[in-house]
């Protein structure tokens, strides 16, 4: 696999070797040693999510400010604008954002370590979206930053309003929510 470094250095973008011919292709999505080797982190996933959206959705930005998850993102279908945002107040990054699209077509994965508030648009008419998560979902803890929060300034590759979930369009701005050590 390559793995490419983003702005956060912390967050990496991973390429994995597809092997293809004229019956389709196969790709190892996750290897546990390659990815302790290659990105730097040794992790334990202890669940798998599966999510599909219509066009135009926005999901996030989540997080849990207890059991904090490091998440895997993948798209098996269409593709989405994914976004990663530091919430880890002692970082000398704290505050900024990276974003990449991920595609069924492209393979690429973010990993999106623990202590970022995480996010997609749905760019296609519909989108697949697989992530591990490095610890179990815990409502009680799961908070939101809102989408549009000018200090962010996140440049969502938006053509329209998205569509947002009740818990979505209630997130906290940044300066007011809670957020990591």
């Amino acid at each position: 696999m390559n793995v490419i470094q983003t702005e956060i250095l912390d967050v990496a973008l991973i390429e994995p070797r597809t092997f293809g011919d004229d019956r389709g292709f196969f790709y190892e999505s996750f290897n546990q040693k390659a990815f302790a080797d290659k990105v730097g982190v040794s992790v334990d996933f202890v669940q798998d999510n599966h999510s599909r959206s219509v066009q135009n959705v926005l999901r996030g930005l989540h997080y849990q400010i207890q059991q904090s998850q490091g998440k895997l993102v993948r798209v098996v279908l269409g593709s989405i604008f994914d976004v990663a945002v530091d919430l880890r107040k002692s970082s000398p990054t704290f505050g900024q954002w990276v974003g990449w699209e991920l595609s069924a077509d492209n393979r690429r994965q973010l990993w999106v370590p623990s202590g970022f508030a995480h996010g997609f648009l749905v760019l296609s008419d519909v989108a697949e979206v697989l992530y591990k998560t490095t610890d179990y979902y815990a409502p009680q803890y799961e908070r939101s930053l809102r989408w549009d929060d000018p200090d962010l300034a996140i440049a969502w590759p938006l053509k329209n309003m998205p569509i947002l979930s009740a818990k979505d369009q209630s997130g906290q701005l940044l300066k007011t929510a809670e957020v990591y050590p």
